[in-house]
């Protein structure tokens, strides 16, 4: 049977007003690219969902453009909303992909390959949780480790960034997520097993990958995905899920449960500066710079990630065997989301100690103080980069 190709369609930054649509095609061992026609990018502001929604949410955390005018050949069924594109600027070195799924769905993958290194590393490919999409890990991440020696990957789950919105409510459930994800690697990254990294409901979506690993009695031969070299869990929801979270938050900090449901269940970080500060960043961030990210936020997302009553009644995730997937389990020490226990259990599910990042808060990746993150994961991974690390 003759194997399909596996189609990108690229995109490649050329200053705010324009965008350099290109397409190529990749086979099995063969890279065909086209360079096609010009776009320019009109705004488009997304409406904000209402307090109302806050009423069907039965869980107060973590409840999960311009457009641009595209002819494309039909290849899925999408919805009627107009395709969009979140106003963030690439960096130097950077590309904007689109992998195409077996849905045929088109997925946003931001690329930055490493400078030349003599070491042989893994490549990282990069999650994002609930109102973010691939340029959270763009921002300062990508150039960080792709500078470091490792080519770098982020990802917009369906529904989020640029990727394509798929029918329905949600934009997905953690198997069609870390399916999509399991896709890109097998497509691309087939030959080197790389490392998976997960922030918030990323983290989620990372350990259910691992458990389609490692349970490979369980879940049968069509649904294991490829091999990871490693997988980095930052800030986390842990394995039971959020429902732990908000009870002891309901129970010991009345105040803050009722800031985290107005935030986030409610999305009133995306009207607040000083809430969405909160939530995701440290006191020291200046307003324009929330401002921005706020913004980023709320244009990131067209849909929640999962319907939360369906996710919490199918966890926790199945435990792992051991000797598994090395895992590394980051948390930061400000963090209004997840708190101290909700990283302890991370840790104990996986048999590793956490690392709590001092002076950082939720979104450790782009925290004023983002750099402590990046150097404990690049010291894991230097680690792990060992040749008698990589064989065991």
């Amino acid at each position: 049977m003759e194997e399909e190709g596996i189609v990108f369609f690229v995109k490649e930054h050329k200053g705010p007003q324009a965008l350099i649509k290109s397409e190529r095609s990749i086979q099995i061992g063969e890279r065909e690219r086209e360079e096609t026609e010009l776009f320019s990018s009109s705004s488009e502001q997304q409406q904000l969902s209402t307090f109302t929604k806050m009423a069907s949410c039965s869980l107060p955390l973590f409840p999960c453009l311009s457009s641009i005018k595209m002819t494309m050949k039909p290849m899925a069924t999408l919805t009627n909303s107009p395709k969009t594109i979140v106003p963030y600027e690439l960096k130097k070195g950077q590309n904007r992909l689109f992998h195409k799924l077996p849905s045929g769905l088109k997925m946003e993958v931001i690329e930055q390959r490493r400078s030349k290194s003599e070491r042989d590393t893994p490549p990282l490919v990069f999650v994002h949780g609930s109102y973010h999409a691939a340029w959270c890990w763009v921002e300062h991440w990508l150039p960080y480790f792709s500078s470091s020696g490792f080519d770098s990957y982020a990802v917009s789950l369906l529904g989020q960034g640029e990727s394509d919105v798929p029918l329905g409510t949600v934009s997905g459930t953690l198997q069609t997520h870390a399916s999509d994800i399991a896709d890109f690697i097998e497509s691309n990254l087939g030959s080197s097993p790389p490392v998976l990294i997960g922030h918030s409901f990323g983290g989620l979506i990372v350990q259910y990958y691992l458990a389609n690993i490692v349970n490979k009695q369980s879940f049968g031969s069509e649904s294991v995905f490829p091999e990871l070299s490693g997988a980095v869990l930052v800030c986390s929801v842990p394995p039971s899920g959020n429902s732990g979270l908000v009870l002891r938050y309901l129970f010991s900090k009345p105040v803050a449960a009722f800031k985290v449901t107005l935030s986030l269940a409610a999305k009133g970080f995306q009207k607040s500066i000083p809430l969405c500060r909160e939530t995701f960043f440290s006191p020291a961030m200046d307003d324009q710079l929330v401002k921005r990210y706020q913004d980023l936020m709320t244009e990131s997302s067209r849909m929640p990630l999962f319907d939360l009553r369906k996710l919490n009644a199918s966890l926790p995730v199945p435990k792992p065997m051991e000797n598994s997937t090395k895992v590394l389990v980051l948390g930061a020490k400000d963090d209004f989301i997840v708190d101290d226990e909700g990283l302890m259990e991370t840790g104990r599910f996986y048999n590793v100690e956490p690392v709590c990042i001092e002076d950082v808060a939720h979104d450790l990746m782009l925290d004023c103080s983002w750099e402590k993150g990046a150097e404990v994961l690049l010291s894991w991974l230097c680690e792990l980069s060992k040749p008698e690390t990589l064989s065991a």
